[in-house]
C-alpha cells in the first residue's frame, strides 16, 4: 500500500466518526433532508480524504440511481455515497455530489460552539 496524503480543510469541517479526518467543509453541505439505511445523512457538493467503491445501481426512495460507496481514506470505514448519475430529470441536481451519513461523522461546527445556557447558583451582586 501507497503513502496516505491526508488534505487538510480551513474552516468548520465535518469528520470520520472512527479515525477524526476531515471529510468535508461546512460550507459545502447542501441538505440534511437526507436519508439512509442507518438514519439520517447530509448532502455535500464536495468531499476529500476518501476512496470510492465500485459503481453500482441502487434503488433509493427518490428513484433509480448509479452511486459509488465511499469510504474514509485513513481507517477504510464506508461513510456514506456519492450520486455517480441519477435516472430521473427531477434527481439530476444530486449528480456528482457527496452523501455522509450523520451516524459516520462527527459534526465539528456545532460542538465547537457549545453555549452554556444554565445559570448558574451563585451569583455575584
Amino acid at each position: 500500500m501507497g503513502r496516505i496524503f491526508v488534505v487538510e480543510l480551513e474552516g468548520k469541517a465535518y469528520r470520520c466518526k472512527f479515525c477524526k479526518t476531515q471529510l468535508a467543509l461546512a460550507d459545502d453541505l447542501v441538505s440534511r433532508a437526507f436519508h439512509c439505511r442507518r438514519g439520517k445523512a447530509y448532502l455535500f457538493n464536495n468531499a476529500v480524504n476518501i476512496t470510492v467503491g465500485p459503481q453500482e445501481e441502487r434503488l433509493m426512495l427518490s428513484g433509480m440511481h448509479t452511486v459509488t460507496d465511499i469510504f474514509c481514506c485513513c481507517c477504510g470505514q464506508i461513510v456514506g455515497w456519492k450520486y455517480e448519475a441519477a435516472h430521473e430529470k427531477s434527481q439530476k441536481y444530486k449528480e456528482g455530489k457527496f452523501v455522509l451519513e450523520r451516524g459516520r461523522i462527527l459534526d465539528g461546527v456545532d460542538s465547537e460552539f457549545f453555549i452554556d445556557t444554565h445559570l448558574s447558583d451563585t451569583e455575584d451582586p
